[in-house]
């Protein structure tokens, strides 16, 4: 089969060449049903290095002329920035990037794969995005007319079908639950800084920007400066670099200087064979959220139970895991790990007071029962079980439905394939969840 990923692609790799990176070994190239990749033309041994890229090469926020980036308000997202000149910036200055803009993704493969960009029908979530729509608007109506079907896992939506949350009473970080909500406000943000100096600018293009800097980054801070306070602005573009697709033990050390970022290979790869890299330890969810795909195996999956333990607790409860620093973010993986946040809030269900605190803070283990703490475990679990196989089956229903739409009629086959799909994605992605909810239960068991 031939791997070839096209003209463009070769273009890039010898501007990238002729540019000062250092490729050595490995070439970008087609995998069968999944995206580009990074491919071994030779064998490569272990230590060895891949791929160097000079820090002057990057796209970054100090790449780009202080007379653009000064004219945004205060407060505006390096991100937003970088956006906005990808959109605005001067096109003599922006021609450089020419072979590396040609190999990226188009806006609907972003549409495809990224819930920000799906109808609100599909994304419904516990964001404020659509809160400011003009009520009489076919995407606010068809908002709140679908409100009721949450379709996307709770730690990217934040809803649930089969209960309510209740009120938490305490702030504290879910950098990693709420993903749709959050990413739509960094959007929704930048996106409205932009008008003020822009106000021309259409939204299609900037959020195809935004999408390209946003699933395409490395991390980059610049020189003598503090890491920024949103870790979402640590970011610069890196050219070919962006081809490795990842998995999370992948074998690539990656490094970067403050010179240049280079690509080191931890074990020995053969000709042919596919490299990737790591882009972190991170739950389906969040791929999915930040990059539009999901792995079929991924040691670092993982959900969330904060909601359905916070309605499991009394207050007077909660305010003392608040006090123990131990309040939130309780994760469910399997296998599970002992002695976690989430045991500690097991153990609260049913050990007196002074007992629990000793053990919280390693004292004493006076009065902790496992089968106990199993047991208060495995119906939180269960709660969670319920939701997914009950969301799976209203996807499942939608899909029936769609499939009968489809059979009965010529017109919008089209958009209605492409539902199909998402659809689809969704109930893989449900499915995943399942099995670790079962998982979980037999471990228990």
């Amino acid at each position: 089969m031939d791997d070839s990923p096209g003209d463009e692609h070769i273009a890039f790799m010898q501007w990238a060449e002729a540019s000062g990176i250092k490729i050595k070994g490995v070439t970008p190239a087609r995998f069968p049903g999944r995206r580009l990749g990074m491919k071994a033309t030779r064998t490569i041994k272990n230590n060895e290095i891949m791929l160097t890229i000079p820090v002057d090469l990057m796209l970054t926020i100090d790449s780009i002329p202080s007379s653009f980036t000064s004219q945004f308000p205060a407060g505006t997202s390096i991100h937003g920035i970088l956006a906005a000149f990808l959109t605005h910036g001067d096109p003599a200055l922006l021609k450089h990037l020419d072979a590396w803009r040609r190999v990226w993704p188009s806006f609907d493969e972003f549409e495809d794969s990224m819930p920000v960009l799906w109808p609100a029908h599909l994304r419904v979530s516990n964001s404020s995005y659509e809160a400011n729509a003009n009520p009489s608007s076919p995407e606010k109506q068809d908002q709140d007319q679908n409100r009721g079907k949450v379709l996307l896992p709770p730690s990217i939506s934040g809803e649930w079908n089969t209960f309510s949350k209740v009120p938490v009473g305490v702030d504290y970080d879910t950098r990693y639950q709420n993903l749709l909500s959050q990413q739509e406000k960094r959007l929704k943000d930048a996106w409205a800084n932009v008008l003020k100096v822009y106000p021309e600018t259409e939204w299609k293009t900037f959020a195809y920007y935004w999408c390209i800097i946003n699933s395409r980054s490395f991390y980059y801070v610049s020189p003598g400066k503090d890491e920024p306070e949103d870790w979402n602005d640590a970011i610069g573009m890196v050219p070919f670099a962006d081809y490795f697709n990842h998995v999370d033990d992948a074998a690539c050390d990656v490094n970067f200087d403050g010179k240049k970022y280079t690509f080191r290979a931890t074990r020995r790869y053969e000709k042919g064979e596919e490299v990737y890299m790591s882009y972190g330890n991170h739950s389906n969810d969040f791929l999915l959220v930040e990059y539009g795909f999901t792995l079929s195996t991924n040691p670092s999956d993982s959900i969330y139970l904060d909601d359905i333990i916070f309605q499991d607790l009394s207050i007077s409860q909660k305010q003392e895991l608040a006090k123990q620093e131990i309040f939130g973010n309780y994760t469910l993986s399997h296998p599970l790990t002992q002695e976690t946040p989430l045991h500690y809030a097991a153990c609260l269900k049913y050990m007196n007071l002074r007992e629990w605190r000793a053990y919280v803070n390693g004292r004493s283990e006076r009065g902790v029962d496992a089968q106990k703490t199993a047991s208060v475990i495995r119906g939180w679990v269960e709660v969670y079980l319920k939701e997914c196989i009950g969301t799976m089956d209203i996807i499942a229903n939608l899909l029936r439905d769609l499939e009968e739409e489809i059979g009965d009629s010529d017109k919008e086959i089209g958009s209605k394939a492409w539902e199909r799909e998402k659809l689809q994605m969704l109930l893989d992605r449900w499915g995943q969840i399942r099995r670790i909810c079962e998982d979980v239960l037999e471990e228990l068991e």
